[in-house]
């Protein structure tokens, strides 16, 4: 069966996850990890591509992003892996790919997924600095993210939202949750309602979730004749 081309949307956030090829390391230690946000930074502003959050994990990383246009984000991370591949391979005196194949990306649908998704991210490791999420509890802020509406929605002080938001990354998000929203970025899917899939895949011209497995139902109509 042939691929499905990447369903990427225009305005719309998108679930992003690279990982590292046969879960190798793909970040050693703090050098490591500068030098991708340097990356990041630079060719998400030349892409105009708006980053929400970022898990920059041992061996997998996540990005909660929106592209001004479909292509931006295979441009994104073909620049960033470029640069940062090079870097690194230079660094630790390897050669060779750094990645397991293409990245993986998901549509979320505003609202109340695109937080969940938000969460995700900046609660996948405990780490300093590993994920965006001290720049949301009060610690330094820099231009590289910008907030979700659903963030700004979390209260009316910057201190109510800090507060608001600490107690969803400490509460974590629901196992079920957390899966559909890996699975869907992981398959190329959307994660959010089921009319939002509708919408993108009649928009796209492709499917926006799984089909369901087995061959369809017979109704009685194809029992018929």
């Amino acid at each position: 069966m042939a691929r499905l081309p990447r369903l990427v949307v225009s305005g719309q956030a998108h679930l992003l996850i690279q990982r590292g090829h046969s879960g190798a390391p793909v970040f050693t230690d703090d050098v490591d990890r500068a030098a991708y946000l340097a990356a990041l930074r630079e060719t998400a502003a030349s892409e105009r591509v708006q980053l929400h959050a970022y898990a920059l994990l041992r061996a997998e990383v996540q990005l909660l992003a929106t592209p001004a246009e479909p292509l931006a984000l295979s441009r994104l991370m073909q620049a960033l892996g470029r640069r940062y591949v090079a870097a690194h391979n230079r660094r630790h005196g390897r050669s060779g790919t750094l990645w397991d194949g293409r990245f993986r990306c998901g549509v979320v649908e505003p609202g109340a997924t695109r937080l969940q998704a938000l969460c995700l991210v900046d609660g996948a490791s405990a780490d300093p600095g590993v994920t965006s999420a001290p720049q949301r509890l009060g610690g330094p802020r820099e231009a590289l993210l910008t907030d979700p509406p659903e963030y700004w929605q979390l209260g009316n002080t910057p201190f109510e939202r800090e507060a608001a938001y600490r107690t969803l990354l400490d509460t974590g998000l629901p196992p079920a949750a957390a899966t559909s929203l890996r699975r869907a970025a992981l398959g190329g899917w959307a994660a959010g309602s089921a009319d939002f899939k509708a919408r993108l895949a009649a928009a796209a011209s492709r499917p926006a979730q799984p089909r369901p497995r087995g061959r369809p139902r017979r109704t009685p109509h194809s029992d018929a004749g």
